[in-house]
């Protein structure tokens, strides 16, 4: 049994795709989910109550966390530390391996310019913090042998499914949609890796089912090339037939822009993201699994025909 905790998301959908390549025994778990694919096995629960989120686990050989929480610092201070507590708990308890799908919030300042396995714990935010936690809380899990797990790391992300939780799709496909200028922030003329979902998915089922992976951080396959804010709203205009327009959104703006949009609050202390080249390397994954990721140019191409049709 592979079981998928948040399996509603847009990584939590490609997944469950994914993982009908290696097993046909699928549990989706979420408050309402809904099959992927036929044969997925319906697991209604609350994941922030400790023994609905035991039961869910229960009798799994794989966990995945695809969870998003409000995307809001209150809630994920709340939420984050107990839910992985929980989590861990249960997956020693009925020893079950588990990936977590993370983004890469531990990693602040400079050390986002090139973003590798490596890479330090250094936040440089509240939200980073939080991350920091639950990824150490894992990792000296295994490193005391209680515990299997992969921690499988993703920058932001983009994709034909779900694209409510993109802040690229956000930003820049929903405003060109609406006529209206895209918008990027802090600076977009310095380079932004992003992830295409299908990749990430993909990625994540084949850690999962690797015996070999386990116990390690890995980088999801993510394009070599990492594009400028303008160089991916050009992207996205040529396959939209839109204008290349750009609104640069300041740091001082998105305090003021957060009265209107809250989420814009919540991005300002992530600036640091945009404010330099943010640039994220999957070498490892790439040779370990000789894959290629999907480019840039085909990724935005497949998401805008998807979202056509």
């Amino acid at each position: 049994m592979q079981t998928i905790l948040g399996a509603g998301g847009s990584i939590g959908t490609d997944l469950a795709k994914e993982l009908k390549n290696h097993t046909t025994d699928i549990r989706l778990v979420s408050r309402n989910p809904k099959k992927v694919n036929d044969t997925d096995q319906l697991f209604p629960a609350d994941i922030t109550d400790a023994a609905q989120l035991n039961r869910a686990i229960a009798g799994s050989d794989v966990c995945y966390i695809t969870v998003g929480f409000e995307y809001t610092l209150k809630v994920w201070e709340k939420q984050w530390p107990a839910f992985i507590r929980n989590v861990v708990s249960a997956c020693i308890e009925h020893k079950v391996k588990l990936v977590f799908f993370d983004n890469i919030y531990a990693i602040g300042g400079d050390n986002v310019k090139h973003i590798t396995e490596e890479s330090p714990y250094s936040s440089c935010s509240k939200k980073g913090d939080v991350r920091t936690f639950v990824d150490k809380h894992i990792m000296e899990a295994v490193s005391k042998g209680q515990l299997e797990a992969i921690i499988a790391r993703a920058p932001d992300f983009f994709g034909p499914v779900k694209k409510g939780n993109s802040l690229l799709m956000n930003v820049v496909y929903d405003n060109m949609m609406k006529g209206k200028a895209a918008q990027w922030f802090c600076n977009a003329d310095v380079k932004h890796s992003m992830g295409f979902t299908p990749d990430l998915a993909k990625g994540t089922a084949m850690l999962g089912n690797t015996a070999d992976a386990y116990n390690q951080i890995w980088n999801l396959p993510v394009a070599k090339e990492a594009p400028t804010g303008r160089e991916w709203v050009k992207l996205f205009a040529a396959e939209m037939n839109a204008a290349e327009k750009v609104q640069v959104l300041p740091t001082w703006a998105l305090s003021l822009l957060g009265i209107f949009v809250p989420v814009l609050k919540e991005m300002r202390e992530m600036c640091y993201q945009y404010d330099r080249d943010y640039v994220f390397d999957s070498s490892k994954f790439n040779k370990r699994f000789n894959y290629t990721p999907t480019s840039n140019k085909e990724a935005v191409k497949q998401t805008v025909a998807a979202l056509k049709n």
